[in-house]
């Protein structure tokens, strides 16, 4: 059997919406990650961008357990010698709830071009309110598996193949004879009758053979032989 790899005709995107009301700041992560990155899915793949849409609204209302309030900093850095800025969770969770969830759902995500296309699916929302309506998202609590219908159809039924006769006997083709060809114009035979003797001619005129080389040597040679004859009888006539 071979490997099933994901095919982007096979990715099928939906939207799920979850409420952060209550809930606890690592397990919203987690499960919004796993969704983003299609973890509940068959298909899975991690190559592959395989996830769900996710909206999570209330974030203001998020907690952290183990008195993590005050113990727990967000740090940034800008760049420069002694630039680290800590800013503690009570505040950040106070002034900033939306960059809290995002800045954890994303510390789950690939470090990578993929997991920043991952990241693009994700949206928080400080209130309850969102404005995603027209994509129809289907509420999901935490602990909740999405349910899995199965890839998406594509194309129509296939057409069926030709059966023989149960007789086993073959049809016989059908005897309906086509129809005869145009016969072509007498102006168009004239044409291609002087074609044809035209390209004999030149045919004719390349193949005529050439002189061979010995008949130009031996021309050659006898107008040599003359030329030096006249010469000697010039001499003969000067020194009389």
């Amino acid at each position: 059997m071979k490997t099933y790899s994901p095919k982007p005709q096979d990715i099928e995107r939906r939207w799920y919406v979850i409420d952060a009301s209550g809930a606890v700041l690592g397990r919203l992560a987690s499960e919004a990650a796993a969704i983003l990155r299609g973890k509940h899915k068959p298909i899975f793949a991690p190559h592959a961008d395989t996830g769900d849409h996710v909206i999570v609204i209330n974030a203001r209302d998020v907690e952290l357990t183990g008195g993590k309030e005050a113990k727990k900093f967000a740090y940034r850095h800008s760049g420069y010698p002694g630039g680290l800025t800590a800013t503690q969770y009570t505040r950040l969770l106070a002034e900033k709830p939306v960059f809290a969830v995002e800045k954890a759902i994303k510390g789950m995500l690939p470090k990578n071009r993929l997991g920043r296309a991952m990241a693009k699916k994700l949206q928080v929302y400080a209130g309850a309110e969102h404005p995603h309506a027209a994509q129809r998202p289907e509420p999901l609590k935490l602990g909740q598996i999405p349910h899995w219908n199965g890839l998406p159809e594509r194309g129509g039924p296939k057409a069926a193949a030709p059966t023989e006769p149960v007789g086993g006997e073959r049809a016989e083709p059908s005897t309906t004879e086509r129809p005869a060809r145009k016969a072509a114009p007498a102006g168009k035979k004239a044409t291609t009758a002087k074609k044809a003797t035209t390209a004999k001619k030149a045919t004719t005129k390349t193949t005529a053979r050439k002189p061979s080389a010995k008949a130009t040597t031996a021309k050659r040679t006898a107008a040599t032989s003359a030329g030096t004859k006249t010469k000697a009888a010039r001499r003969t006539k000067k020194e009389a």
